[in-house]
Protein backbone atom coordinates (compact mmCIF):
# COMPACT_ATOMS: atom_id res chain seq x y z
CA UNK A 1 0.00 0.00 0.00
CA UNK A 2 3.17 2.30 0.96
CA UNK A 3 4.23 3.17 -2.85
CA UNK A 4 1.52 3.51 -4.49
CA UNK A 5 -0.49 5.51 -1.65
CA UNK A 6 2.47 7.57 -1.62
CA UNK A 7 2.48 8.64 -5.31
CA UNK A 8 -1.54 9.57 -4.51
CA UNK A 9 -0.48 11.68 -1.52
CA UNK A 10 1.86 13.52 -3.64
CA UNK A 11 -0.65 14.29 -6.50
CA UNK A 12 -3.13 15.30 -4.27
CA UNK A 13 -0.60 17.47 -2.10
CA UNK A 14 -0.64 20.87 -4.48
CA UNK A 15 -3.83 20.71 -4.90
CA UNK A 16 -4.79 20.90 -1.06
CA UNK A 17 -7.46 23.82 -0.16
CA UNK A 18 -7.09 24.99 3.52
CA UNK A 19 -10.55 26.65 3.41
CA UNK A 20 -12.76 25.44 5.87
CA UNK A 21 -16.30 24.75 5.98
CA UNK A 22 -18.17 23.98 8.93
CA UNK A 23 -17.20 20.07 9.70
CA UNK A 24 -14.87 19.60 6.52
CA UNK A 25 -12.15 21.09 4.25
CA UNK A 26 -11.52 21.35 0.43
CA UNK A 27 -8.75 19.68 -1.69
CA UNK A 28 -8.57 19.20 -5.22
CA UNK A 29 -7.17 16.22 -7.10
CA UNK A 30 -6.02 16.29 -10.71
CA UNK A 31 -7.38 14.21 -13.09
CA UNK A 32 -7.01 13.07 -16.57
CA UNK A 33 -10.11 13.18 -18.74
CA UNK A 34 -11.24 11.31 -22.30
CA UNK A 35 -10.95 13.51 -24.94
CA UNK A 36 -14.73 15.04 -26.07
CA UNK A 37 -14.76 13.62 -29.37
CA UNK A 38 -13.00 10.14 -29.66
CA UNK A 39 -12.01 9.08 -33.31
CA UNK A 40 -10.97 5.44 -33.96
CA UNK A 41 -7.17 5.02 -34.57
CA UNK A 42 -8.61 3.51 -38.31
CA UNK A 43 -8.52 7.19 -38.94
CA UNK A 44 -5.58 8.58 -40.23
CA UNK A 45 -6.23 10.87 -43.42
CA UNK A 46 -9.07 13.76 -42.72
CA UNK A 47 -10.20 16.75 -45.18
CA UNK A 48 -11.57 19.85 -43.70
CA UNK A 49 -14.06 22.17 -45.63
CA UNK A 50 -15.55 25.03 -45.20
CA UNK A 51 -19.53 25.28 -45.27
CA UNK A 52 -19.94 28.36 -44.31
CA UNK A 53 -21.10 32.03 -45.68
CA UNK A 54 -21.01 34.99 -44.71
CA UNK A 55 -24.09 37.19 -42.77
CA UNK A 56 -25.98 39.70 -44.93
CA UNK A 57 -28.06 40.24 -41.47
CA UNK A 58 -26.87 44.45 -41.49
CA UNK A 59 -27.48 45.20 -44.73
CA UNK A 60 -29.31 48.43 -44.05
CA UNK A 61 -29.64 52.07 -45.26
CA UNK A 62 -27.68 53.47 -42.24
CA UNK A 63 -24.02 54.74 -42.77
CA UNK A 64 -22.41 53.07 -39.77
CA UNK A 65 -23.97 49.60 -40.51
CA UNK A 66 -22.67 50.07 -44.10
CA UNK A 67 -19.13 50.13 -42.90
CA UNK A 68 -19.52 46.99 -40.62
CA UNK A 69 -21.79 45.29 -43.54
CA UNK A 70 -18.73 46.49 -45.86
CA UNK A 71 -16.47 44.59 -43.99
CA UNK A 72 -17.86 42.31 -42.29
CA UNK A 73 -18.83 40.65 -45.85
CA UNK A 74 -15.17 39.87 -46.38
CA UNK A 75 -14.42 39.56 -42.66
CA UNK A 76 -16.55 36.39 -42.26
CA UNK A 77 -14.41 34.58 -44.72
CA UNK A 78 -11.16 35.54 -43.14
CA UNK A 79 -11.85 34.85 -40.06
CA UNK A 80 -13.65 31.22 -40.95
CA UNK A 81 -10.63 30.52 -42.99
CA UNK A 82 -8.49 31.62 -39.75
CA UNK A 83 -10.20 29.13 -37.64
CA UNK A 84 -10.02 26.03 -40.14
CA UNK A 85 -6.27 26.97 -40.49
CA UNK A 86 -5.46 27.34 -36.85
CA UNK A 87 -7.45 23.52 -36.40
CA UNK A 88 -5.36 22.01 -38.83
CA UNK A 89 -2.01 23.50 -37.59
CA UNK A 90 -2.63 21.97 -34.63
CA UNK A 91 -3.93 18.71 -35.54
CA UNK A 92 -0.32 18.55 -37.58
CA UNK A 93 1.64 19.46 -34.34
CA UNK A 94 -0.33 16.71 -32.51
CA UNK A 95 0.82 13.98 -35.26
CA UNK A 96 -2.50 12.50 -34.49
CA UNK A 97 -2.98 12.13 -38.39
CA UNK A 98 -1.02 10.88 -41.30
CA UNK A 99 -2.34 13.33 -43.75
CA UNK A 100 -4.30 16.47 -43.39
CA UNK A 101 -6.41 18.62 -45.85
CA UNK A 102 -7.63 21.36 -45.96
CA UNK A 103 -10.21 21.34 -49.21
CA UNK A 104 -10.57 25.00 -50.47
CA UNK A 105 -12.30 23.62 -53.35
CA UNK A 106 -14.91 22.01 -52.26
CA UNK A 107 -18.24 23.75 -53.07
CA UNK A 108 -20.21 23.07 -50.16
CA UNK A 109 -22.62 26.18 -48.36
CA UNK A 110 -24.70 26.93 -45.69
CA UNK A 111 -27.80 29.18 -45.72
CA UNK A 112 -26.14 31.57 -43.76
CA UNK A 113 -27.62 33.82 -41.64
CA UNK A 114 -25.54 32.10 -38.30
CA UNK A 115 -28.31 28.98 -39.00
CA UNK A 116 -26.57 25.62 -38.41
CA UNK A 117 -27.53 23.57 -41.82
CA UNK A 118 -28.74 19.87 -41.84
CA UNK A 119 -25.69 17.29 -42.11
CA UNK A 120 -24.27 16.42 -45.14
CA UNK A 121 -25.85 13.41 -46.92
CA UNK A 122 -24.00 10.21 -46.77
CA UNK A 123 -23.59 10.14 -50.79
CA UNK A 124 -22.04 13.98 -50.67
CA UNK A 125 -19.46 12.71 -47.75
CA UNK A 126 -18.52 9.80 -49.43
CA UNK A 127 -17.84 11.38 -52.77
CA UNK A 128 -15.80 13.92 -50.95
CA UNK A 129 -13.66 11.08 -49.25
CA UNK A 130 -13.26 8.87 -51.60
CA UNK A 131 -12.16 11.85 -54.15
CA UNK A 132 -9.74 13.15 -51.89
CA UNK A 133 -8.64 9.67 -50.25
CA UNK A 134 -9.30 10.54 -46.53
CA UNK A 135 -11.19 8.64 -44.07
CA UNK A 136 -12.91 11.59 -42.16
CA UNK A 137 -14.50 14.86 -42.98
CA UNK A 138 -14.19 17.84 -40.66
CA UNK A 139 -16.79 20.69 -41.73
CA UNK A 140 -17.04 24.25 -40.35
CA UNK A 141 -20.82 24.42 -40.63
CA UNK A 142 -21.47 27.82 -40.38
CA UNK A 143 -19.58 30.86 -39.24
CA UNK A 144 -21.34 34.39 -38.71
CA UNK A 145 -20.33 37.19 -36.94
CA UNK A 146 -23.33 39.39 -35.81
CA UNK A 147 -21.99 42.77 -35.07
CA UNK A 148 -23.75 45.37 -32.52
CA UNK A 149 -22.88 49.29 -32.17
CA UNK A 150 -23.58 51.55 -29.27
CA UNK A 151 -22.63 54.87 -29.54
CA UNK A 152 -23.46 58.25 -26.81
CA UNK A 153 -21.51 61.72 -27.03
CA UNK A 154 -19.84 63.72 -24.85
CA UNK A 155 -19.07 67.64 -24.75
CA UNK A 156 -15.65 68.69 -25.72
CA UNK A 157 -13.63 71.61 -26.85
CA UNK A 158 -12.29 71.08 -29.62
CA UNK A 159 -8.99 73.52 -31.02
CA UNK A 160 -10.35 75.47 -34.40
CA UNK A 161 -8.43 76.40 -37.23
CA UNK A 162 -6.96 79.84 -35.55
CA UNK A 163 -6.02 78.10 -32.51
CA UNK A 164 -9.53 79.20 -30.35
CA UNK A 165 -11.33 76.93 -28.70
CA UNK A 166 -14.58 76.08 -29.84
CA UNK A 167 -17.12 73.73 -27.97
CA UNK A 168 -18.11 70.26 -29.61
CA UNK A 169 -19.53 66.75 -29.12
CA UNK A 170 -16.77 63.65 -29.18
CA UNK A 171 -18.57 60.62 -29.97
CA UNK A 172 -17.76 57.47 -28.74
CA UNK A 173 -18.77 53.95 -30.04
CA UNK A 174 -18.46 50.52 -28.57
CA UNK A 175 -18.74 47.66 -30.84
CA UNK A 176 -19.18 43.87 -29.46
CA UNK A 177 -19.19 41.18 -32.37
CA UNK A 178 -20.86 38.29 -31.81
CA UNK A 179 -18.75 34.99 -33.22
CA UNK A 180 -20.47 31.59 -34.18
CA UNK A 181 -19.60 28.53 -35.32
CA UNK A 182 -20.44 25.06 -35.84
CA UNK A 183 -18.64 22.25 -36.12
CA UNK A 184 -19.50 18.44 -37.78
CA UNK A 185 -17.03 15.62 -37.93
CA UNK A 186 -18.59 12.70 -40.09
CA UNK A 187 -16.93 9.42 -40.33
CA UNK A 188 -18.62 7.66 -43.72
CA UNK A 189 -16.66 4.49 -42.30
CA UNK A 190 -19.54 3.82 -39.63
CA UNK A 191 -21.89 6.35 -40.81
CA UNK A 192 -21.90 8.47 -38.09
CA UNK A 193 -21.34 11.88 -36.98
CA UNK A 194 -18.67 11.72 -34.35
CA UNK A 195 -19.42 15.30 -33.30
CA UNK A 196 -21.55 18.15 -33.95
CA UNK A 197 -20.30 21.82 -31.08
CA UNK A 198 -21.50 24.94 -31.38
CA UNK A 199 -19.49 27.77 -29.84
CA UNK A 200 -19.94 31.27 -29.22
CA UNK A 201 -17.34 34.30 -28.34
CA UNK A 202 -17.42 37.69 -28.41
CA UNK A 203 -15.05 40.58 -29.56
CA UNK A 204 -15.14 44.27 -27.80
CA UNK A 205 -13.63 47.67 -29.26
CA UNK A 206 -14.39 51.07 -28.72
CA UNK A 207 -13.31 53.95 -30.50
CA UNK A 208 -14.07 57.78 -30.49
CA UNK A 209 -14.31 60.55 -33.12
CA UNK A 210 -16.01 63.72 -34.28
CA UNK A 211 -19.18 61.93 -35.49
CA UNK A 212 -20.32 58.83 -35.13
CA UNK A 213 -18.92 57.37 -38.64
CA UNK A 214 -15.73 58.38 -37.57
CA UNK A 215 -16.12 57.03 -34.33
CA UNK A 216 -16.62 53.03 -35.76
CA UNK A 217 -13.57 54.08 -38.52
CA UNK A 218 -11.48 54.77 -35.15
CA UNK A 219 -12.42 51.00 -34.06
CA UNK A 220 -9.00 50.06 -36.06
CA UNK A 221 -8.72 46.60 -34.09
CA UNK A 222 -11.96 44.89 -34.51
CA UNK A 223 -10.52 42.76 -37.11
CA UNK A 224 -7.55 42.15 -35.51
CA UNK A 225 -9.74 40.54 -32.75
CA UNK A 226 -12.17 38.79 -34.51
CA UNK A 227 -9.52 37.17 -36.16
CA UNK A 228 -7.23 36.41 -33.39
CA UNK A 229 -10.57 34.93 -31.57
CA UNK A 230 -11.16 32.69 -34.75
CA UNK A 231 -7.61 31.04 -34.91
CA UNK A 232 -8.55 30.25 -30.66
CA UNK A 233 -11.56 28.86 -32.08
CA UNK A 234 -10.07 26.76 -34.57
CA UNK A 235 -7.26 25.44 -31.75
CA UNK A 236 -9.83 24.70 -29.25
CA UNK A 237 -12.19 22.63 -31.22
CA UNK A 238 -9.04 20.71 -32.48
CA UNK A 239 -8.31 20.22 -28.27
CA UNK A 240 -11.30 17.93 -28.19
CA UNK A 241 -9.66 15.28 -29.85
CA UNK A 242 -7.57 14.22 -27.34
CA UNK A 243 -7.33 14.19 -23.42
CA UNK A 244 -6.94 16.79 -20.89
CA UNK A 245 -5.99 17.36 -17.43
CA UNK A 246 -8.40 18.81 -15.13
CA UNK A 247 -8.93 19.08 -11.34
CA UNK A 248 -11.77 18.29 -9.37
CA UNK A 249 -12.68 19.23 -5.88
CA UNK A 250 -13.34 17.07 -2.98
CA UNK A 251 -14.10 17.35 0.64
CA UNK A 252 -12.99 15.61 3.88
CA UNK A 253 -13.82 15.82 7.10
CA UNK A 254 -12.00 17.77 9.75
CA UNK A 255 -14.37 17.51 13.15
CA UNK A 256 -15.50 14.14 15.28
CA UNK A 257 -12.42 13.41 17.66
CA UNK A 258 -9.27 14.80 17.93
CA UNK A 259 -7.60 12.27 15.29
CA UNK A 260 -10.14 14.48 12.36
CA UNK A 261 -8.27 17.15 13.90
CA UNK A 262 -4.87 16.30 13.92
CA UNK A 263 -5.21 14.58 10.62
CA UNK A 264 -6.40 17.58 9.09
CA UNK A 265 -3.59 19.56 10.32
CA UNK A 266 -0.82 16.61 8.93
CA UNK A 267 -3.22 16.83 5.43
CA UNK A 268 -3.13 20.83 5.12
CA UNK A 269 0.91 20.33 5.96
CA UNK A 270 0.54 17.48 3.23
CA UNK A 271 1.30 14.66 5.51
CA UNK A 272 -1.81 12.38 3.82
CA UNK A 273 -0.50 9.33 4.73
CA UNK A 274 -0.32 9.94 8.45
CA UNK A 275 -3.59 11.67 8.47
CA UNK A 276 -5.09 8.58 7.02
CA UNK A 277 -3.41 6.32 9.27
CA UNK A 278 -5.43 8.73 12.03
CA UNK A 279 -8.62 8.59 9.97
CA UNK A 280 -8.71 4.74 9.67
CA UNK A 281 -8.94 3.97 13.54
CA UNK A 282 -11.84 5.92 13.83
CA UNK A 283 -13.83 3.32 11.18
CA UNK A 284 -14.46 1.29 14.27
CA UNK A 285 -15.74 3.80 16.38
CA UNK A 286 -18.71 3.09 18.32
CA UNK A 287 -20.27 6.70 17.72
CA UNK A 288 -21.90 6.01 14.03
CA UNK A 289 -21.61 9.52 12.94
CA UNK A 290 -18.01 9.61 13.74
CA UNK A 291 -16.97 6.10 11.84
CA UNK A 292 -18.96 7.48 9.20
CA UNK A 293 -16.88 10.16 8.40
CA UNK A 294 -13.98 7.68 8.86
CA UNK A 295 -15.28 5.07 6.21
CA UNK A 296 -15.75 8.58 3.94
CA UNK A 297 -12.31 10.28 4.22
CA UNK A 298 -11.40 6.87 4.01
CA UNK A 299 -12.60 7.22 0.11
CA UNK A 300 -11.25 10.47 -0.44
CA UNK A 301 -7.78 9.01 0.54
CA UNK A 302 -8.30 5.94 -1.58
CA UNK A 303 -9.31 8.08 -4.54
CA UNK A 304 -6.44 10.17 -4.37
CA UNK A 305 -3.90 7.09 -4.60
CA UNK A 306 -5.90 6.05 -7.75
CA UNK A 307 -7.80 3.22 -6.52
CA UNK A 308 -11.62 4.20 -7.66
CA UNK A 309 -13.22 0.71 -5.90
CA UNK A 310 -11.49 0.56 -3.07
CA UNK A 311 -13.47 4.62 -2.75
CA UNK A 312 -16.61 3.24 -3.68
CA UNK A 313 -16.50 0.82 -1.29
CA UNK A 314 -15.96 3.25 1.68
CA UNK A 315 -18.33 5.47 0.54
CA UNK A 316 -20.77 2.99 0.04
CA UNK A 317 -20.07 1.79 3.70
CA UNK A 318 -20.34 5.41 4.94
CA UNK A 319 -23.85 5.39 3.66
CA UNK A 320 -25.21 1.97 3.79
CA UNK A 321 -23.87 1.12 7.57
CA UNK A 322 -23.80 4.99 9.07
CA UNK A 323 -26.46 7.21 7.01
CA UNK A 324 -23.70 9.98 6.11
CA UNK A 325 -25.53 11.87 3.10
CA UNK A 326 -21.87 12.59 1.51
CA UNK A 327 -20.84 9.07 1.17
CA UNK A 328 -24.03 8.14 -1.28
CA UNK A 329 -23.47 11.55 -3.78
CA UNK A 330 -19.84 10.42 -3.85
CA UNK A 331 -20.45 6.82 -4.48
CA UNK A 332 -22.63 8.43 -7.72
CA UNK A 333 -19.51 10.73 -8.26
CA UNK A 334 -17.09 7.86 -8.09
CA UNK A 335 -18.80 5.50 -10.19
CA UNK A 336 -19.24 8.84 -13.22
CA UNK A 337 -15.13 8.45 -13.16
CA UNK A 338 -14.77 5.05 -13.44
CA UNK A 339 -16.98 5.10 -16.75
CA UNK A 340 -14.84 8.23 -17.46
CA UNK A 341 -11.56 6.39 -16.71
CA UNK A 342 -12.89 3.42 -19.18
CA UNK A 343 -13.31 5.42 -21.52
CA UNK A 344 -10.11 7.17 -20.94
CA UNK A 345 -8.53 3.76 -21.30
CA UNK A 346 -10.18 2.60 -24.16
CA UNK A 347 -9.07 5.41 -25.93
CA UNK A 348 -5.25 5.01 -24.75
CA UNK A 349 -5.45 1.26 -26.46
CA UNK A 350 -6.48 2.33 -29.47
CA UNK A 351 -4.39 4.96 -30.09
CA UNK A 352 -1.43 1.96 -28.69
CA UNK A 353 -2.74 -0.36 -31.15
CA UNK A 354 -1.60 2.60 -34.37
CA UNK A 355 1.91 3.38 -32.81
CA UNK A 356 2.13 -0.13 -32.16
CA UNK A 357 2.09 -0.81 -36.18
CA UNK A 358 4.04 2.56 -37.32
CA UNK A 359 6.92 0.64 -35.41
CA UNK A 360 6.44 -2.35 -37.49
CA UNK A 361 5.88 -0.82 -40.43
CA UNK A 362 9.00 1.31 -39.91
Amino acid sequence: MSTQFKLGLLSAMAGLFLTSCASTNELTIPVTQPATVFLPSSIQNIGIVDRSLPSDKNRTADEIDKILSIEGKNLDKEAAQNAIIALKEELTVTRRFEGIQYLENVPLRSPGMGVHPAPLSWEQVNEICETNGIDALFSLSFFDTDTKIDYNTAPVTIKGPLGTEIPGLEHRAHVSTLIKTGWRIYDPQQKLVRDECIEYNTANSSGVGINPVKAVEAIVNRKEAVLQISQNLGQRYASRLFPYHTRVRRDYFVRGTDNFKKGMRFARTGYWQRAAELWETEVGNSNDKVAGRACYNMAIISEINGDLDAAVEWASRSYSEYKIRRGWDYVNILERRIRSDQRLQYQMEDRSKKISLDVIED
